[in-house]
């Protein structure tokens, strides 16, 4: 199983704060059963460049294998970028090199507001281009924006992943489950930044799920992450 949204690399956002954190960060995937790990931190287009971002990416992933990180023990590490969202991101010219490598899925944080029609316009642009947008930790945006407004990204063929805590908390493991039943969910990440206030917390999750869904919930979502791979 694949963590979709995860701050794992070293020193580069407000995620891991070091090599040591990140391979502890490693240990516990590896002891939950996560076969791979997608590293995705955070793209602020107001704070750098996509290059300058990409090259301190670059940096961290090999200060962190060449610590033992991502080795033949695993997980594997794939990087993406967490890009939130900014104006003329629709037609940004440096949107594939943000996606996760191998794929045309391009990992997106929407503004924490209610989402405007140019909002969605924006992200209908990102769709038309051919990429795939995956709106990250949809959950966060359910009490802000109404049902239509939902109803609408997904028609434009938007991608979604949850956080392992939505299943986790008591207060949303309802919805959260029936979201997943009903197929409104694709991904699912720990959004894990560090191995304290937010550690890897995917394998309890699926623990759950499957408990609550049975198998075929996990085997759901095995192939979907296939589907990722093949396109």
């Amino acid at each position: 199983m694949t963590d979709f949204h995860a701050h794992l690399l070293p020193a580069i956002d407000d995620g891991s704060d070091s090599v040591e954190t990140s391979l502890a960060m490693l240990d516990i995937w590896r002891a939950q059963g996560i076969d791979r790990v997608c590293a995705t931190p955070h793209f602020y287009a107001e704070r750098t460049t996509p290059e300058r971002f990409l090259s301190r990416r670059e940096a961290a992933l090999q200060a962190l294998k060449a610590a033992g990180g991502g080795g033949s023990k695993g997980p594997e590490i794939r990087c993406g970028a967490e890009v939130r969202f900014f104006d003329g991101v629709g037609a940004a010219e440096a949107l594939p090199a943000l996606c996760l490598e191998g794929s045309d899925l391009l990992l997106l944080e929407m503004p924490f507001t209610r989402w405007t029609d140019r909002m969605l316009g924006e992200v209908a642009e990102i769709r038309q281009r051919g990429l795939r947008p995956v709106a990250a930790h949809l959950e966060r945006y359910l009490d802000l924006n109404p049902g239509q407004t939902i109803r609408r990204f997904l028609d434009m063929d938007v991608l979604i992943q949850c956080n392992a805590e939505f299943f986790l908390s008591r207060r949303t493991a309802r919805r959260a489950l029936r979201m997943l039943r009903e197929e409104r969910i694709h991904f699912l990440g720990s959004d894990a930044h560090n191995v304290s206030s937010r550690a890897p917390d995917l394998g309890p999750a699926l623990d759950l799920i499957e408990r609550k869904l049975g198998p075929a919930a996990i085997d759901r979502l095995l192939a979907l992450e296939r589907l990722a791979e093949a396109r």
